[in-house]
């Protein structure tokens, strides 16, 4: 009876190992220290008496996912999932519902300066440097939440990101940048979309290093990141040796936004502990935002359209199922 009763301690323990029948979600807030600036997050997570075919509508984003449904029982590890330049704590929603279906509990903030509806950061320090404090201090919030953290291990934590989500991934392990390097980039190719819309200036809104004596962005209770499409052509080819935790790395080989050769092919080798390297063929940098609905597609076509050939929903259960089984091989 001894051995059956310590069997099922243990299923409970880690019930990641197991898919969810349902999902709840919340929305909560809190506030990075350094800058003082809000941060609004939403949680993910499995959970007991929640309808399997659940679905919230959060603007244009169907979360399949009921709101403020009880947390299921156990202990479960946390995710940081981290959005891109202008994007919004739901822009990857399906990555962590997959998650949260197979005992993850994933938290995704809105990064307040660099979001959809708040880009007064964009090219600062302030930003550069302040999603990793934000992301931080997301993680903190979620592991004291009254409700989440006696359901939390908090040795078992991952972050996960795409674009400039995908280098806060990467400073969350120790990652360190040089703004300057995008002044350089914007030199040698003026005019990419987004990093250099004004030729060979450097980004608008572009004021590095105006904070004072900054507190670093590694997080040390970060054990694996896996970045999508990352922000990396401001880390210096040094900048990557203090990243001893594994990272998936992902790419895609047309991106026009984030060339692949300034960003994830450059930084491929450079990385300590690279787990696994994946480039999807013949896409562009939005593949990894979830298919779009078709109001988000009238609204922002240029995120919602892939080249010929591309099947979006495809890739995304295959970067779906990358992430729950690289998750699932460094945090269980």
């Amino acid at each position: 009876m001894l051995r059956v009763a310590s069997a099922l301690l243990l299923l409970t323990l880690f019930a990641g190992s197991a898919q969810a029948k349902g999902l709840g979600l919340r929305v909560l807030e809190t506030k990075e220290p350094v800058t003082g600036t809000t941060v609004p997050f939403a949680v993910v997570y499995p959970a007991s008496n929640a309808k399997p075919d659940a679905v919230t509508q959060m603007g244009p984003y169907a979360v399949q996912a009921q709101m403020d449904a009880p947390i299921a029982k156990g202990r479960f590890p946390l995710i940081l999932l981290s959005h891109g330049h202008g994007g919004s704590k739901f822009g990857h929603h399906d990555l962590a519902e997959a998650l949260a279906r197979h005992g993850y509990v994933v938290a995704m903030p809105d990064q307040t300066g660099d979001s959809f509806n708040d880009q007064s950061g964009a090219g600062t320090d302030r930003v550069l440097l302040g999603r990793a404090w934000q992301a931080s201090e997301v993680i903190t919030a979620a592991l004291a939440d009254p409700q989440l953290k006696a359901h939390l291990d908090p040795k078992r934590i991952g972050a996960a990101g795409f674009s400039a989500g995908g280098y806060t991934a990467l400073l969350l392990l120790g990652a360190h940048a040089n703004f300057w390097r995008f002044k350089d980039f914007c030199e040698k190719y003026p005019g990419t979309p987004e990093v250099c819309p004004n030729g060979s200036q450097a980004p608008p809104n572009w004021n590095p290093y105006t904070l004072k004596d900054p507190p670093p962005t590694v997080d040390p209770r970060v054990r694996a990141a896996f970045s999508m499409a990352p922000l990396s052509l401001i880390i210096p080819d040094d900048g990557l040796k203090d990243v001893r935790n594994p990272v998936f790395l992902y790419a895609a080989a047309k991106d026009q936004v984030l060339l692949p050769d300034e960003n994830a092919r450059r930084i491929r080798p450079l990385l300590p502990n690279l787990y696994r390297y994946r480039e999807i063929e013949g896409a562009g940098h939005y593949v990894f935002l979830p298919p779009c609905s078709e109001e988000l597609a009238k609204a922002v076509p240029v995120i919602c359209t892939d080249p010929a050939g591309i099947d979006r929903a495809a890739a995304h259960r295959q970067i779906n199922r990358d992430a729950v089984a690289f998750f699932d091989k460094t945090l269980k």
